[in-house]
């Protein structure tokens, strides 16, 4: 029998396992001219070229071999973008065949195999949903008539911060902002504020951030074959068990809303406006006559979108951009004046006054430009096109780096630096009306996506990072450290979300005199 130790033999089984996958990457990749590549790995293909945070990882690709470049990961191919023109002709031009979103093994199962709207493959179903979230869940007459609550929540996180500048203690600024949105999301999606009971908060605020952890995390079983059906990383423990506890905690709600829901029917009351979102879809699943045909596990799905896009995004959007305005003095000083101009010190600054803050929108804008939270676009293509001169196949996993577009020195100058002044220069960028440059339209900025398939919530984040954001201007002083002096770091986690990789500690001081009513 022959010796695998022999230097030889080992030689030949590397060499035909190059060989094998050479053969394999060879026969998907487009017959005619194709995109730059890079040198790839036996099996894992790119996958080293990710570490430790995937957009850096493959900004420094496009840096390297241009503004659209096809990689592996593991077996399947898939090609990067690093260009608005490119990304236009992708996500614009051709549409049509990247309109499905990758089914990522961790997700379908948290949302019950695609149920939610997310992730569900597009066709009839999708649109149906679509309609009913822009229509119904996030349309502005909802809204509107969530005003109130959005209101509520912002005043008691100013109530909170009032009394630590009272006593002279630091806040977590990043926790806070999340227990922030978790209340005022919770309460819009199912009247249930999570810091009602603080054992209760703390454990649901846990149990999405896992979530949400768990629903980023790469996952081998997505990119390499013979991983399908292994669990290398662990994973299938933890989704269970986590997956079990929001189907019970979400059960529970359900039937909590059902059984009120035939006391007001019994009692003849009628009428929208003790609704909220989970009314809404309990409204659609109840009519059987309604077009769109809902489940339980829709529901649920819907639910976990809603508290995922919702949460974790807002507040590290509005993190970031306290730590660059912390960064950058002169900026929160010329925002403060535009406030202190336009809504004066006797009140607090409301949603319907942001459209009269230029500077402030032009604050949120260059905070997503730097610091947008899906730093990806990611879609899985249905039937090959061509692409500024390249054949793209079928079956083929498109990565828009939204992260490099935000930072593309070509469209942006002095792209490095923390200027909203650029969003108000026509001469550098043909901004128009309030929010239309960040929601699609243009390709040189797309932290919510573009097309169809763009975030339906993006509307509802803007008005509450806008808001908060503006409200933490106007309300409060922000001092870094025991002696107030030093500047935020700005360095990102690894991981496939842009959160930060330390916390942000600030002490808030109070710089209304006396401090408006909350």
């Amino acid at each position: 029998m022959a010796d695998l130790g022999d230097p030889a033999i080992l030689f030949t089984i590397c060499l035909a396992t190059i060989i094998l996958f050479l053969a394999i990457f060879a026969k998907n990749l487009p017959k005619g001219r194709r995109p730059p590549t890079p040198p790839a790995l036996p099996i894992i293909g790119h996958l080293h070229l990710l570490r430790p945070i995937p957009h850096r990882g493959l900004h420094k690709l496009s840096t390297r071999y241009g503004p659209i470049v096809s990689f592996y990961l593991g077996s399947k191919h898939c090609v990067l973008v690093s260009s608005p023109d490119i990304a236009e002709e992708f996500l614009k031009t051709n549409e049509t065949s990247y309109l499905d979103r990758p089914k990522m093994a961790n997700f379908d199962y948290l949302t019950y195999g695609t149920s939610d709207f997310s992730t569900a493959p597009y066709g009839p179903r999708w649109k149906l949903m679509k309609r009913l979230c822009m229509a119904e869940l996030l349309g502005p007459r909802t809204l509107e008539k969530l005003l109130p609550i959005r209101r509520q929540e912002i005043r008691s996180f100013l109530k909170m911060t009032k009394k630590k500048a009272e006593i002279g203690e630091a806040i977590d600024i990043v926790s806070e902002l999340m227990t922030l949105t978790n209340n005022t999301i919770s309460r819009m999606t199912v009247s249930y504020r999570c810091s009602g009971d603080e054992n209760k908060a703390d454990e649901i605020r846990k149990m999405m951030r896992e979530m949400n952890d768990l629903g980023t995390k790469f996952n081998l079983a997505d990119v390499i074959w013979f991983c399908k059906n292994l669990d290398l990383q662990g994973f299938r423990k933890r989704l269970v068990e986590v997956r079990d506890r929001y189907d019970t905690m979400m059960e529970k709600i359900i039937k909590e809303h059902e059984e009120e829901r035939r006391k007001r029917k019994e009692m003849g009351i009628e009428g929208d406006a003790a609704k909220d979102l989970l009314d809404i879809l309990l409204d659609i699943y109840e009519d059987e006559s309604s077009e769109v045909k809902l489940t339980r596990e829709n529901i649920k799905a819907f639910i976990l979108n809603l508290f995922g896009a919702g949460t974790d995004t807002s507040s590290t959007t509005m993190g970031w951009g306290l730590a660059e305005l912390l960064n950058n003095p002169h900026v929160i000083e010329k925002a403060r004046q535009e406030i202190d101009s336009v809504v004066g010190n006797n009140r607090i600054l409301e949603e319907s006054d942001v459209a009269s803050l230029p500077y402030l929108q032009a604050i949120v804008k260059e905070t997503l430009r730097l610091h947008p939270s899906g730093p990806f676009i990611v879609r899985d293509s249905t039937k090959a096109c061509v692409i500024a001169g390249y054949e793209i196949p079928a079956d083929t996993r498109l990565y828009v780096n939204v992260w490099s577009l935000g930072r593309n020195s070509k469209q942006w100058k002095n792209h490095l630096e923390f200027r909203p002044e650029r969003f108000l220069n026509s001469e550098e960028w043909q901004g128009k009306s309030q929010w239309l440059d960040v929601l699609g339209q243009d390709f040189n900025l797309l932290p919510f996506g573009s097309g169809r398939r763009s975030c339906p919530g993006a509307s509802l984040a803007l008005s509450i990072v806008s808001t908060v954001l503006g409200c933490m201007i106007q309300c409060f002083e922000w001092k870094l450290g025991s002696g107030g002096n030093g500047t935020v770091d700005m360095e990102e986690m690894n991981g496939m979300t842009l959160l930060r990789a330390n916390d942000l500690i600030c002490f808030p001081v109070a710089r209304l005199s006396p401090f408006p009513s909350i």
